[in-house]
């Protein structure tokens, strides 16, 4: 296992352009799943490339191990990377891309076998080792994209979106799949996504990245319930966080946090809802609409349990709330979380 370290990493690709990673200090925890996830664009690849050594950086320095590696080849970092397009050798069988890499270290042929037998194993596809890539299903080819990487032992796992290429049915099984394959290996991990279901689900702390910054750093609750920012607060959940101005200070409401006035006792915060669009999901319903009077005003967003009773049709009115102590408030100019609440509060 291995902690990874950057301090003040920077990454510019064009001179005087917009920096694709800009002044990132990270420090891993050692075996931990680490996520970075943001949307296309934020920096993420980028910044598992450069730990990879696949980039250089312009600025800073990234340590492994307590090793400074920036300058160090990708093989000498003792890493393993899998991407989203597995890129297994057609021609060979499952066992000969497992070896593969032992066979690029020089790893004596008589170990070859022992190691590929324990990666499959780890990964249940010891089935799978005369087959060529062609007669596996995609879930297959992950599972021997990364039995090909760890035969390595690596200290460091990396991977890059590698379940963007599967069904989203196919996906819910890779991803326990993958962390239970990490909870038997205990190699520290990162993992990169823009679907924050998968970073929700499978890190153990989620790095949110916006323009080549790091937006917030926490576990899957702290950035998803406490969002550092306006960033962060619409960027995660689905429908994202309602933003309802109040002057200098934006209140932010979760949309399953805006319920029906009876479901929310003893608040003062009641609001007249009008319904606009409603979305049936089977065990919830998705109301769109605008709130008319109250403290705050505008566009809102509720979700709510499909069992509450009351026909939400379209232009109807009804009564919502919310738990004064749900609601979070950030600066309308930064964008940045306060503390102090606006007075009344």
């Amino acid at each position: 296992m291995a902690v990874v370290e950057t301090r003040h990493l920077t990454k510019t690709f064009v001179r005087g352009g917009a920096a694709a990673v800009s002044d990132v200090s990270l420090r891993s925890l050692d075996g931990e799943f680490l996520v970075f996830l943001g949307p296309s664009g934020s920096g993420k690849t980028t910044l598992l490339r450069l730990i990879a050594g696949l980039e250089e950086p312009t600025e800073g320095e990234i340590l492994i191990g307590d090793r400074v590696v920036t300058d160090l080849s990708p093989r000498e970092r003792r890493i393993a990377m899998v991407f989203q397009s597995y890129a297994l050798y057609p021609h060979l069988t499952v066992e000969r891309n497992i070896s593969f890499p032992l066979e690029a270290q020089k790893v004596p042929r008589g170990e070859h076998r022992k190691k590929v037998e324990w990666a499959a194993e780890l990964l249940g596809i010891g089935h799978l080792l005369r087959r060529k890539p062609r007669e596996l299903s995609g879930g297959e080819r992950q599972r021997v994209a990364l039995a090909r990487a760890i035969v390595r032992e690596p200290s460091l796992f990396l991977l890059d979106e590698p379940l963007s290429n599967l069904d989203a049915k196919l996906r819910a099984s890779a991803r326990e799949e993958l962390a239970r394959f990490h909870r038997r290996a205990g190699t520290t991990a990162i993992y990169v996504t823009h679907d924050q279901v998968e970073a929700m689900a499978m890190g153990d702390r989620i790095v949110v990245l916006h323009e080549g910054q790091v937006r917030q750093v926490g576990a899957p609750w702290e950035v998803y319930d406490e969002p550092a920012d306006t960033f962060v607060a619409t960027f995660l959940g689905s429908p994202p966080m309602n933003l309802l101005a109040l002057g200098d200070v934006v209140a932010g409401v979760r949309p399953e946090h805006l319920l029906p006035a009876a479901l929310v006792p003893g608040t003062p915060l009641r609001l007249r809802f009008r319904v606009t669009n409603v979305e049936y999901l089977g065990s919830e319903r998705i109301l769109y609409g605008r709130l008319e009077e109250g403290r705050f005003d505008g566009p809102a967003v509720s979700r709510i349990s499909a069992s509450v009773d009351g026909a939400y049709v379209v232009g109807t009115v009804h009564a919502f709330a919310v738990d004064q102590r749900l609601v979070k408030f950030f600066d309308r100019v930064s964008g940045k979380r306060v503390a102090s609440l606006p007075p009344g509060w």
